[in-house]
């Protein structure tokens, strides 16, 4: 079986707060944490490191929004909650990274799909960002590849597919990567210049 998910509940108000509780443990949810405001979100989310964390937007000391924005940095999905449906609020609310928006009174069946599309947009958002940065490495190594090859291909009068073959079999040899030698050649042939 899966291992539950865990969740850390923050609402000023006991009462909601014991309800959203018990539907989360109910539906399977490991809850980890409980807080009372935003100060205490931010501080249980970065100790307990939950999957999860499931907030008011109205509390004391620090409001759901600003404690979202902070959370939002330590990668974590936030779901939050409200009694009030104005939209500035739910602009606010995605401006803050939040993954999900549930206005109060509500049931475990508007609370949990919107877990649901909360985490699946978290985990969409993760394989985009490491998609990104792969893209970003690939265009970086490409990029030294074509420096390094037109490097060769002037120094040592090399044809683009020989230069290519060059560092090719160096990075073999070496037991380097293609961008670690491209780095050298263009560090020892580019100097003399």
């Amino acid at each position: 079986m899966a291992e539950a998910l865990k969740v850390v509940v923050v609402e000023d108000e006991g009462l909601i707060r014991m309800d959203v509780v018990a539907t989360l443990q109910e539906a399977g949810y490991q809850v980890i944490g409980e807080g009372a405001d935003g100060e205490e979100a931010i501080r249980l989310a970065t100790e307990l490191e939950p999957d999860l964390i499931v907030m008011d937007i109205k509390m004391p000391k620090l409001d759901g929004i600003s404690a979202a924005e902070k959370i939002a940095e330590l990668k974590i999905p936030v779901v939050l909650l409200t009694a009030f449906s104005q939209s500035e609020l739910v602009t606010r609310a995605a401006e803050a990274g939040a993954m999900a928006y549930v206005t109060k009174p509500f049931k475990p069946t508007d609370l949990l799909p919107a877990i649901q599309i909360a985490l699946s947009r978290h985990e969409e958002l993760v394989s985009l960002e490491t998609e990104i940065a792969d893209l970003q490495d690939r265009l970086e190594t490409r990029k030294l590849m074509d420096r390094a090859k037109g490097l060769l291909q002037s120094k040592m009068q090399l044809t683009e597919p020989d230069a290519f073959r060059w560092i090719q079999k160096a990075s073999m040899d070496r037991r380097l990567t293609m961008a670690q030698v491209a780095k050298t050649v263009i560090e020892q042939l580019g100097e003399k210049q």
